[in-house]
């Protein structure tokens, strides 16, 4: 069965690749996720937005990476507003995407959300905090943000 992917697959390709799978495979595991679609004539169209997406939220190079890290260094009131207790303890959690969404909010770069390291269990209070994000293979980059009450 031949397939058009729509996120990455361990072992098997980024979004954007032509594969070829068993057709079980495809049709019990990849389809009903979403995470491919057939490969058909219109949906070679999808896999040039798709990867027209991905060169946008792509670091380049090594050096583009030491630049958004230097972006990210100087950046200043990042805040992630949350529903709290009085007590300040979170409803819910601070997830990547909040913290994405506070470093645009903020005037900082675009950044994939997988590539924040947010260790489980971290954010439970409103505070100051410290995130590391994966810029590059060789370049880790750091955003500083508080969490307040909403």
């Amino acid at each position: 069965m031949k397939l058009i992917l729509t996120a990455a697959v361990e072992n098997l390709g980024v979004p954007g690749d032509i594969v070829e799978v068993k057709n079980g495979y495809g049709r019990n595991y990849l389809l009903p996720r979403g995470l491919a679609i057939t490969a058909t004539r219109a949906a070679e169209k999808q896999i040039d937005e798709i990867k027209r997406a991905q060169d946008a939220r792509a670091v380049r190079d090594v050096e583009h990476a030491h630049e958004l890290r230097q972006k990210l260094d100087t950046l200043e009131n990042v805040t992630v507003k949350v529903r709290t207790s009085e007590s300040g303890k979170l409803f819910g959690s601070v997830t990547t995407s909040d913290i994405v969404e506070a470093v645009r909010a903020a005037g900082g770069p675009v950044l994939d959300k997988r590539n924040i390291e947010l260790a489980k269990g971290l954010i439970q209070k409103t505070g100051n905090y410290q995130v590391e994000v994966k810029l590059h293979p060789e370049v880790l980059g750091k955003v500083n943000f508080s969490v307040v009450s909403a």
